[in-house]
């Protein structure tokens, strides 16, 4: 039996349901980010919370994502059949919430008329458990923890419990490496956190079975879409709204607020966005609801379908799609100091003769496990969003690309990329690029990142000791490796510069790349801390071997 809250408007006649199903208590109702039930009942909704099966108080086991096709389905029959409904159903919710949207739709419910998924996981390896192949390892240890705590509130394991809760504030208590946790393993051992760190291919059928894609590739409703551009789920809002926009014979919008995770308000990270990144979201809902399920002619279908919040000059823009990516590039140039003098690297338009010269040694990145770049702002730590980096930036272990002060004004908005030509001297290596703007004081704001694990093109033995070894393992043959970097809408102001940074690691985001794993792999037996190896990483930028960062086209003017 699956227990729900039922909120109703004070009204007569009937009116549509709105039903979110999570798996948090039913009491919270997503109010860490959205307004409570009470709010949307007011506007002429049943509104219903309800408890997924083996959470809050609803019977059954809870086994990630599994029954929330059938329960989802079902759950859409019973809330259009509750009396003063008049059958017709959206449903609203983020993360969680928003993943069982998806699935409740892959049954194709006729009740179901709309859904307003936010920051979902639409592949759920690619865009929720993994992120370039590397395993997103805090956000998915702090997860598996909550959830193994309200499990063990369930039983009443009131030690467990404790145990959990503590753990949940310290910082990750695993390895590493492996990303193995010892108090998992002992307090939640039928955790989906094991399955996760047990199938690090892509290509397993466990995320095939699991992930919202293979469900609802012929789902098609009118969809209001939601992100956030330092939310770690941004990538699956973005890749689920671009295809639903390519195939949907129905509308199809997307908001994306300046907002991570938790919450969606007017501060994140280190910088105040000002009045207008307060949420709109519950009204943008209530006009979405309105027109859809009541058929109010409110002027939604004369807006642009995208709204995005531009950063820096702290507006929202209306766009009449998501803008294509035709790359404006910026080259990569050095001396080779990059590493150690922020001077030597830079950013440039086009290379010159002079800066040809100066780039035929490669800048060198020396990833030490006992000492791993760690975390800082952007969307897949916390806390998440624009955290000034600059001191980051001057770790040994950072390379910095920075480019002249800019001349004019300068909006973009949409996906970034970078293309590294490396080599490495192990069969597995990590890259994380952060794209960021300095201001003429030096401090410096994460706009972008992205993270790639790398399986090296290297030939040469990955343990040789042999001194006379060393130069060819410090010259293996270059690869072009490309880093998808999270989407976004920016405006750089005059005077501003722009600045790539690349390390070998950003912990413990991400765990750790042992280097001894051809397939980078975090489950090998060898695979712990132990076995990790200090990694060499050549970076080269000349014409011969390019590296570069990709911007999308220029935006117009506000």
């Amino acid at each position: 039996m699956r227990h729900a809250d039922v909120y109703r408007p004070d009204i007569e006649g009937e009116c549509p349901v709105l039903l979110m199903r999570q798996p948090y208590g039913r009491a919270i109702a997503s109010t860490v980010v959205y307004a409570h039930p009470i709010w949307y009942a007011a506007h002429g909704y049943i509104v219903v919370i309800q408890d997924v099966r083996g959470r809050g108080s609803s019977q059954g086991d809870f086994l990630l994502f599994a029954d929330e096709i059938a329960d989802g389905a079902d759950t859409v029959a019973w809330a259009a059949a509750l009396s003063g409904s008049n059958g017709n159903v959206g449903m609203y919710g983020f993360s969680y919430q928003g993943m069982t949207q998806l699935y409740a739709a892959a049954e194709r419910p006729t009740s179901l008329k709309t859904l307003c998924p936010a920051m979902i996981g639409y592949d759920l390896y690619t865009d929720w458990a993994y992120e370039g192949g590397a395993f997103c390892l805090q956000a998915s240890l702090g997860w598996a923890t909550q959830l193994a705590a309200e499990t063990a509130r369930r039983k009443g394991d009131r030690p467990t419990y404790e145990s959990l809760y503590s753990a949940a504030r310290t910082a990750p208590v695993c390895d590493p490496i492996s990303a193995r946790s010892d108090l998992l393993t002992k307090l939640a051992p039928d955790s989906f956190y094991h399955d996760w760190i047990a199938n690090p291919e892509a290509t397993a059928d466990y995320w095939q079975q699991l992930s919202p894609k293979t469900h609802v590739q012929d789902v098609d409703l009118p969809m209001l879409h939601i992100g956030g551009w330092y939310d770690t789920y941004m990538r699956g809002t973005l890749r689920f709204y671009k295809e639903m926009a390519a195939r949907s014979r129905h509308p199809q919008h997307l908001w994306v607020g300046p907002w991570a995770h938790i919450p969606w308000g007017r501060r994140v990270g280190h910088q105040d966005f000002g009045s207008e990144a307060n949420s709109p979201i519950d009204v943008v809902q209530i006009r979405w609801f309105d027109h859809v399920l009541k058929g109010k002619p409110n002027g939604l279908s004369d807006e642009m379908p995208v709204r995005l919040f531009e950063l820096g000059s702290n507006q929202w823009r209306s766009l009449s799609h998501w803008p294509a990516s035709a790359p404006v590039r910026y080259h990569l140039q050095s001396n080779g100091l990059a590493s150690i003098d922020q001077r030597a690297g830079r950013l440039s338009t086009s290379f010159s003769p002079e800066s040809n010269s100066l780039a035929a040694i490669p800048d060198v990145l020396v990833h030490d496990p006992w000492r791993p770049v760690p975390a800082l702002g952007g969307h897949c730590t916390v806390p998440s969003g624009m955290v000034e980096r600059s001191l980051l930036d001057c770790r040994a272990d950072v390379l910095t690309y920075t480019s002249d002060p800019l001349t004019e004004d300068w909006s973009f908005a949409g996906e970034l990329s970078v293309e590294i030509t490396c080599s490495a001297d192990a069969p597995s290596f990590d890259l994380c690029a952060i794209v960021s703007y300095m201001c003429p004081d030096g401090k410096t704001y994460p706009l972008t990142q992205g993270y790639r694990r790398v399986d090296s093109c290297s030939s040469s033995p990955p343990d040789s000791h042999d001194p006379a070894d060393v130069t060819s393992r410090l010259s293996p043959r270059p690869q072009t490796v490309q880093i998808n970097l999270q989407p976004i809408c920016a405006s750089i102001k005059k005077g501003q510069c722009l600045r790539l940074s690349l390390s070998a690691a950003c912990f413990p985001a991400y765990s750790l790349n042992s280097g001894t794993s051809q397939s980078g792999s975090v489950v090998g037996g060898g695979d712990r801390l132990l076995d990790a190896r200090i990694i060499t990483i050549q970076i080269h930028s000349n014409a011969n071997l390019p590296s570069r960062l990709n911007f999308p086209e220029p935006l117009s003017s506000l």
